[in-house]
């Protein structure tokens, strides 16, 4: 357990810079347009709260949706190529070039394709291509850091290639796949808002919409209301993946 000063030592940081933030707006009185005080984005986070709590939950439901599926894929993709040294030279030149390319670019032609009247299915598999690189990456390394001598001991008692990848390589792959998992929790996150924002239409009434909406309407301090409501989410998805890695590699260790 972490001890009260590790809680309260961020706590006050930010208690304190939301002072300062507030002092610094009414002293200057900038307005409220372009920047509110953390009040201002109190109230009126409080007065759209059952909106943003909707558009939140649709956002997170396609990222942890998008990041499942990222998981099948990227897992079967690994084992399939692990196998199959041939296959993954011929996979690795798309998958880099896929990883490489940012998101907003193929962004656009993932919503023609999915079709204007059906946004939801481009949100889906934006977030599923971004979740994707973090866990195919991690399961490929762990795949390849089993240790050569039991490699060697496997082979000296006749072990089968698929024995080897059942007993040796997918445990010592483990905590390689929780770290991919708990880095592409994020980012399934961040692709299902990018593509929000690209699909450009409140068919998806997700936070992005949300922010893009209130941007129109000149509702800076919803927009914010937003966007913490956006991070909130963020690190608390991040923690709890964080907390299930500590626990499953805890117990990994002792088996």
């Amino acid at each position: 357990m972490k001890r009260p000063l590790d809680l309260l030592a961020p706590l006050t940081l930010v208690a304190l810079l939301l002072v300062v933030w507030e002092i610094s707006c009414r002293m200057t009185g900038v307005p409220d347009s372009i920047l509110p005080p953390p009040s201002a984005i109190a109230l009126a986070g409080a007065q759209n709260l059952p909106l943003l709590l909707a558009s939140a939950w649709m956002t997170l439901s396609t990222a942890l949706t998008a990041l499942a599926m990222a998981s099948l894929i990227a897992c079967s993709s690994a084992v399939l190529v692990s196998v199959s040294p041939l296959l993954q030279r011929a996979l690795q030149p798309i998958v880099t070039t896929l990883q490489v390319t940012p998101i907003v670019a193929i962004a656009p032609l993932v919503v023609i394709w999915a079709g204007f009247e059906h946004p939801e299915r481009a949100v889906l598999v934006l977030a599923v291509i971004v979740a994707f690189f973090p866990i195919y990456s991690g399961a490929m390394t762990g795949l390849s850091a089993a240790d050569p001598e039991l490699i060697r001991l496997f082979e000296v008692y006749g072990a089968s290639r698929l024995q080897k990848l059942i007993r040796l390589r997918l445990p010592s792959a483990v905590p390689f796949l929780l770290e991919g998992h708990k880095v592409a929790s994020g980012l399934a996150l961040v692709g299902a808002v990018v593509a929000e924002y690209v699909a450009g239409t409140g068919a998806s009434q997700g936070l992005a919409w949300r922010i893009v909406e209130a941007q129109h309407r000149l509702e800076t301090a919803k927009m914010f209301a937003a966007l913490f409501v956006l991070a909130l989410m963020g690190a608390a998805l991040y923690s709890l993946m964080q907390a299930a890695e500590q626990r499953v590699v805890r117990y990994w260790r002792g088996r």
